[in-house]
């Protein structure tokens, strides 16, 4: 039962996300003339050479899904059947919406609409990765590098979004181009910020419940931990001091387990930047 309910939640939050990234395009992307990053901006952009170039006007969704394609079949095969599932929802929904949802006339200031609708671009994308899926496109090869690394690439996406517009610029001029890097800038900023799970957290942790904790530590995260014995220079006392690492998006709710199991607990928490070894990250499913 709390399966099932889990998994609606998640088709609830990815079906958000799609609309959210839809009224996105269809409001600051459109009104300012921007393009987004990943396959959504490759897809306006084919979109705009079709309609300029040739006077053809070609859905949104025909692009958008024919791109996603290839990306989906490499994820259903090395990540995750459901995380996949989920993730075609979300390109088919958005795709739907964006096609069938008129725009909002919130402002005429395009970095208003470069600021904002980065920021609500960034906040679509995490809905669908908290959700345990992807708006497709390099979000779909970005997960899949993450997952083989157990690192977070989405800096390196903003360099190949980069060079779209550049291609963008040479057809269309330096404005729209470098407002659209703008957006995807704010929009990569909000994503590392929500989205943790392949960011790192070091925990040094003083306890007089050593067992109870490590105990705590694999139910919560399912990693273990290095039990260092000391002497606390006060007192004198001999002390028990445990050592892990542990995705950052696990940090809290296991800091409020431990807490509960030992409310005398003193747990320094280290934002880790590099890591060597082998650390087992969950599977998306």
């Amino acid at each position: 039962m709390k399966d099932s309910v889990r998994l609606v939640l998640r088709f609830l939050l990815v079906t958000a996300a799609a609309l959210l990234m839809a009224v996105n395009i269809n409001t600051f992307v459109h009104d300012a003339g921007l393009l987004p990053g990943g396959f959504t901006g490759i897809t306006l952009l084919l979109q705009e050479v079709f309609s300029k170039y040739l006077n053809i006007k070609i859905p949104f969704v025909i692009f958008y899904w024919s791109l996603n394609i290839v990306p989906a079949l490499i994820c259903f095969r090395y990540v995750g059947k459901r995380f996949t599932l989920l993730s075609l929802w979300a390109i088919i929904a958005s795709g739907l919406f964006t096609d069938l949802l008129p725009g909002l006339n919130v402002t005429e200031d395009v970095m208003l609409c470069a600021i904002f609708g980065g920021i609500v671009n960034g906040v679509a994308i995490s809905f669908c990765l908290l959700a345990g899926a992807t708006s497709g496109g390099t979000d779909f090869i970005s997960i899949y590098i993450s997952e083989k690394t157990g690192r977070s690439i989405w800096n390196h996406i903003l360099i190949f979004n980069v060079i779209i517009l550049a291609i963008f610029r040479l057809l269309f001029g330096w404005g729209r181009a470098l407002y659209s890097i703008i957006f995807q800038f704010v929009s990569t900023q909000i994503l590392n910020v929500l989205y943790k799970r392949y960011q790192k957290s070091t925990l040094l942790i003083i306890t007089d419940m050593p067992e109870q904790i490590i105990q705590t530590i694999r139910d919560v995260t399912g990693h273990d931990a290095t039990l260092f014995t000391g002497k606390g220079c006060y007192k004198g006392a001999e002390r028990k001091m445990l050592y892990t690492v542990v995705s950052s998006d696990e940090e809290d709710k296991l800091l409020r387990s431990i807490k509960k199991t030992d409310p005398a607990a003193f747990v320094n928490i280290l934002q880790t930047k590099m890591l060597k070894g082998n650390f087992i990250m969950k599977r998306q499913d």
